[in-house]
């Protein structure tokens, strides 16, 4: 409210009106009215898909329409609770509301589930159809603590395909259509919700393409997952194979979230030889980025690297690592992988000594290292490879989703599940 001196009296009609929105105060120079507070709202996206939207636009979404602010707060619960996939099953609002947005071009934003596999070990793979006919995979990883409290992780993908290219990765070996939008990654966990009849509570964005070539609706995806599906963003990672001035972008926006970053080489040299893009972005500038990413965010950054058989995995290697970790200060973090054989390459899975070694080697050195668990390791098992067996080019055969179901899901037993 502004801030006024009165040098007069407040007329009676100014002093009766103390319900109106705003007090007008009569002077023999001047009349001024008290300006009242506004606040700012979220607005309404472009887009006439409601998956994504937040509490706060479906509300305003409600009024455009001619509705209460609480048939938003129903789309909402619809939406990210019961999990409607169409507009004629959000029952709990009106019909006449329901016409009103299909009449308007807007749709949920949920897409079929093309095929699925699971492995021995409860791991589950979807190929998600999208709008365009287009495939994008994403994985269920579930695991049972010992008091039998189930932690399920969702490893969604940001793009189709990736345009990087790595050597080792089937992913880029399928080719790069286009990015995801934020609707298309959040539908994945609900997806992989559904399929478990559980909640997701951990997300690693780890799955197909390179997140940080679409960190605009990566982020989009990362609030709605945070503040309308209720995961904690302490819960999420956000992987990168690094791409320059973006990890400087993410860290602006000072989220809980823990980057990873695909390193998988100790020095430029090698490195270059496993992931092309990274002449682009030296060693040095990724390291330098990573500490102020910590600086900036308080959080630390874990270092993927992914274990070829006489390629990285050497003990030499090994030093040079965890030097190259000392030199760049602490808040890190080494995350082992080992490679998961794919189709059309010679790269192979190092023997379990080979792995033994190497993290020792790095624990001896003061690393805090992890060797990563391989789920779901019975066939075609690496990122991108389900997706290639099924796709060139936009499909045209119908889904799993668009025919009668079958009374249960069939368990292979080889299955291209892990990520």
């Amino acid at each position: 409210m502004a801030l006024l001196q009165i040098m007069c009296s407040v007329t009676p009609l100014a002093r009766a009106s103390t319900r109106s929105r705003s007090i007008i105060v009569s002077c023999s120079r001047t009349v001024t009215t008290l300006p009242t507070t506004t606040t700012k709202t979220s607005p309404l996206p472009e887009s006439t898909v409601l998956l994504g939207m937040s509490e706060e636009q479906l509300q305003q979404l409600a009024i455009k329409f001619g509705q209460q602010s609480y048939r938003g707060k129903q789309l909402h619960h619809l939406l990210y609770k019961r999990k409607v996939k169409q507009i004629p099953e959000l029952s709990q609002v009106p019909l006449a509301f329901r016409t009103a947005l299909q009449e308007a071009g807007y749709v949920v934003g949920r897409s079929s589930v093309h095929s699925s596999v699971v492995a021995a070990d409860g791991t589950i793979k979807l190929l998600i159809k999208l709008e365009d006919n287009r495939l994008v995979e994403t994985v269920g990883i579930p695991v049972t603590d010992e008091k039998g409290s189930v932690r399920l992780t969702a490893c969604v993908s940001s793009q189709v395909g990736c345009p990087l290219r790595c050597s080792f990765c089937a992913t880029g070996k399928g080719g790069f259509s286009r990015n995801l939008k934020g609707h298309e990654i959040v539908e994945q966990v609900l997806a992989i919700e559904e399929v478990f009849n559980n909640r997701v509570t951990n997300v690693v964005f780890m799955g197909m393409g390179e997140p940080m070539l679409n960190l605009k609706e990566v982020l989009a995806a990362h609030r709605c997952l945070n503040k309308d599906i209720q995961i904690g963003q302490r819960m999420m990672t956000i992987s990168t194979v690094g791409v320059p001035n973006t990890i400087k972008r993410l860290a602006s926006h000072k989220l809980q979230s823990t980057l990873a970053l695909s390193l998988h080489a100790p020095n430029q040299k090698l490195r270059e030889k496993i992931v092309p893009s990274a002449k682009a972005y030296p060693l040095e500038a990724i390291m330098k980025d990573c500490r102020d990413y910590f600086h900036e965010t308080s959080r630390r950054v874990s270092f993927e690297y992914t274990l070829l058989a006489g390629v990285n995995d050497d003990v030499e290697h090994a030093k040079e690592l965890a030097e190259l970790l000392h030199q760049w200060g602490p808040g890190y973090h080494v995350n082992l992988i080992p490679f998961n054989p794919i189709e059309g390459t010679e790269y192979k899975r190092p023997y379990r000594k080979a792995i033994s070694i190497f993290q020792s080697m790095l624990e001896s050195r003061k690393i805090t290292v992890s060797v990563r668990q391989t789920r779901g390791l019975d066939a075609s098992a690496a990122c991108g490879q389900l997706r290639n067996e099924f796709q060139k080019s936009p499909l045209v055969t119908p889904s799993i989703d668009d025919v009668p179901p079958e009374p249960e899901i069939e368990h292979e037993p080889e299955a291209a599940v892990a990520c």
